[in-house]
């Protein structure tokens, strides 16, 4: 920026308009043109924080899509309440729990219905040979809660759970298992099945895929229970209307005193809590989350401030052309917000585009509108609190230094 510019700027027409406005006109403008007038330093300063944005973006996004997939199963089941065997921390380590509780739960005050669930493990052989680890989940046909959802080609759940040997694979993991159409049979620990439906974007943080079967074939297959027959995992209950979920959940607590009666809030959210704090797994993705939002944060300061700083001898000029401070202010802060405002919108857009990319792996970014706006505000905060930084180097220029 130019004396000449600031000089054409105190002549644009335009008087008539209220002050205010005018002056945010031109400290915009000025701000503009501090960030353009060095396209070289403008460019860095823009990739900077996009970079900046991609690698928050990023790495948050996983931290979203690892919580959504540990308790997805709880998530998307429809059940107000569980009943889970004492001491389970998390969903998919179940432990082996009496279908009596089924019956006991249905006999409470606000039990509208209770249904049995099987959660299990087994070994899949493709048909090369090879096994793979798989998560069985076994329903009634006819069951309300805990079904498989968003099934593709129109398949009819209830009478794909009634065929023979019948389970229902999602299609991002149809390679790792060997599938490629419905149809094909395969082997589950020795007995066969056979695939008659396909789910879309079912995953899974253990990367062992869910396969959904009816509850009589899960007793069958799963290797984890210690009895076969009559054995379940959990009861998924949904309360009567007109009751209490906490006040039901307390009745069936009491009559039961020897098992776990959870919320689906409570369930889902200590299943992410044992994976997110107690494993070395969590703890890493969460420590390379706050590690990407701190290396963000710092690039993009860093970039801001080093472009205030480049642009003193304009603000000198400024000063001695009788800027106040809250001029100077207006003019920095708003170069902050633009620069920041544009390296977010090419570095989210960059995010979301890989996590578009990468939709139909196994593992993908979800990146929510909650998750945009957030880090658009983050970025756009720290590159404020940048330029303030610099503002007390600005607001300390001698204007007779211009002159010089």
């Amino acid at each position: 920026m130019s004396l000449s510019d600031s000089q054409s700027l105190e002549r644009t027409p335009g008087r008539a308009a209220p002050a205010c406005v005018w002056r945010a006109r031109m400290t915009g403008l000025i701000a503009w043109r501090n960030l353009v007038h060095d396209r070289v330093r403008f460019g860095v300063t823009i990739v900077g924080i996009a970079f900046a944005t991609l690698l928050m973006g990023i790495q948050l996004g996983m931290l979203v899509n690892f919580m959504q997939t540990i308790s997805a199963v709880v998530d998307r089941s429809g059940a107000d309440l569980w009943i889970a065997a004492h001491g389970v921390k998390t969903v998919d380590l179940a432990t082996p729990l009496e279908e009596r509780r089924r019956f006991q739960a249905l006999s409470t005050m606000g039990v509208a219905s209770a249904e049995p669930y099987l959660l299990g493990f087994g070994y899949w052989k493709k048909p090369d040979g090879v096994l793979e680890t798989v998560i069985l989940i076994g329903v009634e046909p006819d069951a309300t809660m805990g079904r498989p959802w968003d099934v593709l080609d129109g398949v009819n759940v209830h009478d794909a759970l009634l065929s023979p040997d019948g389970v229902i694979v999602d299609r991002l993991y149809a390679a790792k298992l060997g599938v490629s159409r419905v149809g094909e049979t395969f082997e589950i620990n020795d007995r066969r099945v056979r695939v008659v439906g396909f789910t879309s974007g079912i995953r899974t943080f253990t990367q062992s895929p869910y396969v959904f079967m009816s509850l009589r074939k899960a007793r069958s297959l799963a290797t984890n229970l210690v009895h076969g027959g009559k054995t379940i995992t959990y009861v998924p209950i949904r309360v009567a209307d007109g009751f209490s979920r906490e006040e039901t959940r307390r009745k069936l607590a009491a009559r039961m005193p020897d098992v776990d009666v959870l919320t689906s809030a409570d369930f889902s959210g200590q299943s992410r809590a044992y994976w997110l704090f107690s494993t070395g797994a969590g703890v890493s993705i969460v420590s390379s989350s706050l590690l990407a939002m701190f290396v963000g944060v710092v690039i993009a300061a860093q970039t801001l401030y080093a472009s205030t700083m480049d642009r003193l001898p304009e603000y000198a000029t400024l000063r001695a052309m009788g800027g106040s401070r809250f001029y100077l202010y207006s003019i920095v802060i708003q170069q902050a917000l633009i620069g920041g405002a544009i390296g977010y919108v090419f570095g989210m857009s960059a995010a979301l585009l890989m996590a578009w990319a990468g939709r139909e792996s196994s593992a993908t970014p979800e990146i929510p509108l909650s998750l945009v706006l957030g880090i658009g505000l983050v970025i756009e905060v720290m590159c404020v609190l940048a330029s303030l930084i610099s503002l007390k180097k600005v607001t300390s220029i001698n204007p007779a230094e211009v002159f010089r």
